[in-house]
């Protein structure tokens, strides 16, 4: 059995920087294209720092690869002058609001939202997304659904505004995005498998911990319903967060899930199983081009049942970070 996707696209990623971009950046490149994260030291917060970054992940990708950089800023409140010179600026995709604090390099991200609303607006009739990851500083377990409130709130707001809720969770979140035609949502890979008992049931598992933290076995199912039922507004994004595997195992584990060299076969597998693999082109593709105006470079990854072993560990430049399934097989691979 086999299946050839058209430009699949990961809505969210992490390629961090320097050396640890020189590892994970090719890991990605079966992908057609990215949208990636601005949560560096210190965050792409402005035009001219979005181009350098978007030309050092050309550079780590290789000269063979053909790989669309969808770049995104960290939000900051800006001006109409600013918001036109970001969307005139090559590879510019939208702002990435980050509650202050809430995850990986997020310190400087948004306090008081009321401050932001002047360029909520100002996105809304620019037509500029607006990506959020939709956290509360609650209880662990409730904090996705603790700010579920401010997306409704701000769906209301700005009827107009392209709204994604990013790597969504919990079966609420999905109830929600049914309510507004502005929202639209991206989920990952581990959130389509697992449960916080995968992560802490048992021994830990600290290269499962990401934030949003893995919910319970119904939040896992309902996400994972609509993703092969083909929900018409929900995206991949696969979060995959590589981190050094010496902050991984280690006291005050950092959060992210590495994903992105067997996310595809993953995904393929998956939606094999449940017999959906009509439903993955619009998963990994087509319902974020439609939603987003998005026109990849042509791409085609044929993906086939033939056993793919993962690597227990991926290392060079003097990085280590461990994959998710490290050291396991899954059943489907990228034909060559």
């Amino acid at each position: 059995m086999e299946i050839t996707l058209e430009s699949p696209l990961d809505m969210h990623l992490h390629l961090r920087d320097g050396d640890m971009l020189k590892l994970v950046a090719p890991l990605s490149a079966d992908f057609a294209g990215a949208v990636i994260m601005p949560n560096l030291v210190p965050p792409v917060t402005e035009p001219g720092a979005m181009v350098a970054y978007s030309e050092r992940i050309r550079e780590a990708m290789g000269a063979d690869c053909e790989f669309d950089r969808y770049m995104t800023l960290f939000f900051t409140a800006l001006t109409e002058q600013q918001l036109v010179l970001a969307q005139e600026t090559p590879g510019f995709f939208g702002l990435k609001l980050y509650p202050a604090g809430i995850t990986t390099n997020s310190e400087g991200g948004v306090s008081n939202l009321a401050e932001a609303e002047s360029t909520l607006k100002l996105m809304e009739e620019m037509g500029i997304p607006l990506l959020v990851h939709g956290e509360s500083h609650g209880f662990v377990m409730d904090r996705e659904a603790e700010f579920l409130s401010v997306y409704r709130n701000l769906a209301r707001k700005f009827p107009k505004l392209r709204l994604c809720m990013e790597h969504i969770t919990t079966a609420a979140a999905l109830e929600l995005l049914d309510e507004f035609e502005n929202l639209c949502a991206t989920v990952t890979l581990q959130h389509l498998i697992i449960t916080l008992d995968d992560v802490a049931g048992g021994a830990l598992k600290p290269h499962l911990f990401c934030k949003p933290i893995a919910k319970r076995p119904g939040d896992r199912d309902a996400l994972l319903q609509a993703a092969i039922n083909g929900h018409p507004r929900l995206m991949f994004g696969s979060d995959s967060a590589p981190h050094p595997r010496c902050k991984k195992e280690a006291c005050g584990c950092a959060a992210g899930v590495f994903t992105a060299p067997l996310a595809l076969p993953k995904l393929a597998e998956i939606f094999a199983q449940h017999g959906a693999l009509d439903k993955l082109q619009g998963f990994v593709s087509g319902n974020a081009c439609r939603i987003h105006g998005l026109k990849p470079h042509a791409k085609r990854v044929t993906l086939h049942d033939v056993p793919m072993s993962v690597p227990s560990l991926y290392a060079d430049y003097g990085q280590q970070v461990v994959p998710m399934y490290a050291g396991e097989e899954i059943s489907w691979s990228v034909k060559a």
